[in-house]
């Protein structure tokens, strides 16, 4: 039963009615999500998830948008078999739970999906994007593996690295200004620690009047006020992993 007086915050937004273009397949001991555009290319990227699970129609809208800008998009479950968040879940429980996902530990699904994206895609040049817990995940990862391009990390929970800025590769930090989860404080820090000790190319932006998951939660047809930020957050993407990868 849902804690009426805690709810979630993290609210999934507007469901997309979208059943996908790809199909789901086993990548080693993990299950994922994957799409590929009709010319071939050796162009991919690793699609993170938010704590909705990677079933959710929303984050594999956001994969096929990938394919269709020419990219081979997968989206495996983080979660490694353990049940995605639910709206309906107690909120008070939330800590538990996400002890147990940690973003900070999932290389070694990574290296999985690295070596099928090389030895059965023929992806040679691989980037990562990441929602809320996945934007947390982007982060870890643009921190230690050797092995990816580039990472766009939106709306990422900060506090779980808020220590550790010595990126490896460029990164893109997408935020909105009225994301009740991340405070606009976390974000100015967050670019100030990028700014002392980042040696390589990085941006944050922060899109005016935007909610927690604006990128891909809202719907423009229902939130037309938000259009304009939602296509925009989605074009900064991609012209952030066309110009890395």
């Amino acid at each position: 039963m849902a804690n009426e007086s805690r709810p979630c915050p993290c609210d999934i937004g507007d469901r997309f009615d979208y059943g996908g273009r790809g199909q789901e397949v086993q990548v080693g001991h993990i299950k994922a999500y994957v799409c590929k555009p009709s010319a071939s290319t050796d162009k991919a990227v690793i699609v993170i998830h938010d704590i909705f699970g990677w079933q959710l129609p929303n984050t594999r809208y956001i994969a096929d948008m990938l394919t269709t800008n020419g990219y081979i998009a997968i989206c495996p479950d983080f979660f490694v078999g353990q049940e995605a968040w639910k709206p309906s879940n107690d909120w008070a429980s939330f800590n538990d739970w996400v002890k147990t996902r940690d973003a900070g530990k999932i290389d070694k699904e990574v290296d999985v999906v690295l070596k099928y994206l090389k030895d059965q895609c023929g992806a040679e040049k691989i980037g990562v994007i990441g929602f809320c817990w996945g934007g947390a995940a982007v982060q870890h990862l643009m921190l230690k593996n050797p092995h990816l391009k580039t990472g766009v990390s939106l709306y990422g929970v900060i506090s779980r690295f808020e220590d550790k800025h010595s990126l490896l590769h460029p990164a893109f930090f997408i935020f909105g200004e009225k994301d009740n989860i991340i405070p606009l404080e976390q974000v100015t820090l967050l670019e100030q620690k990028l700014k002392q000790n980042c040696k390589v190319d990085y941006e944050v932006k922060i899109y005016p009047g935007q909610t927690h998951g604006f990128v891909h939660r809202k719907r423009e047809d229902i939130n037309p006020q938000d259009k304009p930020f939602i296509e925009e957050g989605r074009k900064d993407m991609i012209n952030w992993l066309n110009k890395y990868l």
